[in-house]
């Protein structure tokens, strides 16, 4: 493992590489901000700061609930293979176990975030989500099924290269999103409304 200061230098040398003055009045507090920024960013490989997924055993106040929770919002990451940011939406679906437990709903999106917070591709992020959610809910009685898709945008295709638009699309599909196609077929609905 480098040092901090091993680090520092590194960026400063980048700078040159690039053809900057790391010296400059600009750059020249820019390696603290980038080892600052690297820290934030990259939380994710920081098993202190992964989240702790609050669950609630179904029917606990008097209500089982067996249909679909879905929940939505954004991501941001970081593509491992040029280190360029790829971000975009996520949609969720689950259907709980009635004899399981129910995920706290903000939990879900924490649980997006520390995954996104690795260098990633957007194929292994949405596999990264399920288990973690999935493994918060236990073997005991797990959920009936889990669904992910996100849909993002990826400089290092944008930015770089073919500089073109575009949307990838990926999903992970467990128990009855994967087997059940009506099943699959609303939580699609739920995504084009959304």
């Amino acid at each position: 493992m480098i040092t901090e200061e091993q680090a520092r230098q590194d960026i400063r040398e980048l700078l040159e590489y690039i053809g900057e003055d790391p010296s400059r009045t600009g750059l020249k507090d820019t390696p603290d901000r980038m080892l600052r920024m690297f820290r934030e960013i990259f939380r994710g490989y920081d098993p202190a700061q992964k989240p702790e997924i609050t669950t609630f055993p179904n029917g606990q106040d008097g209500i089982v609930y067996d249909n679909m929770v879905v929940d939505s919002g954004t991501f941001y990451s970081v593509c491992e293979h040029h280190c360029r940011t790829f971000f975009g939406e996520y949609w969720f679906a689950y259907l709980p176990n009635p004899k399981g437990r129910i995920l706290g709903l903000s939990k879900i999106a924490r649980a997006v975030d520390y995954c996104a917070s690795r260098l990633q591709v957007q194929e292994r992020l949405v596999h990264d989500v399920v288990e973690m959610l999935t493994g918060a809910l236990g073997t005991e009685n797990p959920p009936r099924g889990m669904a992910l898709m996100m849909r993002g945008r990826h400089m290092c295709k944008e930015g770089r290269g073919v500089r073109k638009p575009g949307m990838m699309t990926t999903t992970c599909l467990t128990g009855a999103f994967r087997n059940n196609p009506q099943v699959r077929a609303e939580f699609l609905s739920y995504v084009g409304k959304i």
